[in-house]
């Protein structure tokens, strides 16, 4: 059994917020692969599935950020599990907007949400960090995780959200990098070629046959043009 945990904070207010972004990624993952209902437990709202062979119980906590341990280490302690099995979507400031990365282990860099994970549980478990961008300034951090996110960032987070849903079997089974390689294919998809180029190019690398004179023409060619002519018919 494996627990993912998005951070967040609860209620309307705060559903759009970058700081969301981890509860979005679970609530795309619950509806993509037919997870059971939200139910409230461990100080959080939890909903269990399948990833592939993998059972895994998804939990965001209600206990807003910066307690968001209190549920975790509840949830761990229930399952009889340890930080091995654990996963944590959270927003990066330090990633641009729609790059993910996955980590193990290291610090909180000030995160809250993280810092008190670390508080409730052992510091080496598995990060999804889902890159929202900085505001330029640490006084402006606040205000701007708190704040919704831009219709302009709608398109490139929709995308996110699907590529960590598609990979979510992949990071299940402990294959990050084919998860962070399904994120790609919806972030970064590869260009297709054309026929229109590749026809193109091939016509223009074939030489072009060299054809006989038109029937007529042969009189004006001198006997050397002709004997050429005759030969390449």
């Amino acid at each position: 059994m494996l627990i993912f945990t998005g951070l967040g904070n609860p209620g309307l207010k705060y559903a759009g917020n970058r700081h969301n972004i981890g509860f979005m990624a679970l609530d795309r993952i619950a509806s993509d692969h037919g997870f059971g209902p939200w139910r409230a437990k461990f100080q959080g709202e939890v909903s269990d599935g399948r990833l592939g062979t993998q059972k895994v119980v998804l939990l965001k906590p209600t206990t807003f950020m910066n307690n968001s341990g209190q549920s975790v280490g509840a949830a761990l302690s229930f399952y009889k599990l340890t930080t091995d099995d654990l996963t944590v979507f959270h927003d990066e400031l330090d990633l641009a907007p729609g790059k993910v990365r996955v980590k193990t282990g290291g610090g909180h860099a000030g995160h809250n949400g993280l810092r008190s994970i670390h508080a409730h549980a052992d510091p080496d478990y598995q990060r999804v960090r889902l890159g929202i961008g900085h505001p330029g300034h640490k006084d402006r951090v606040s205000g701007y995780v708190l704040g919704d996110f831009a219709k302009a960032d709608q398109d490139w987070l929709d995308d996110v959200l699907r590529g960590v849903s598609d990979g979510a079997a992949e990071l299940a089974s402990g294959e990050s990098g084919k998860f962070l390689n399904a994120v790609a294919l919806r972030t970064a998809p590869p260009r297709a070629s054309t026929g229109d180029k590749s026809k193109r190019a091939q016509s223009e690398t074939t030489p072009r046959p060299v054809l006989p004179p038109p029937a007529g023409e042969e009189k004006s060619l001198s006997p050397l043009e002709r004997l050429a002519a005759k030969f390449r018919s």
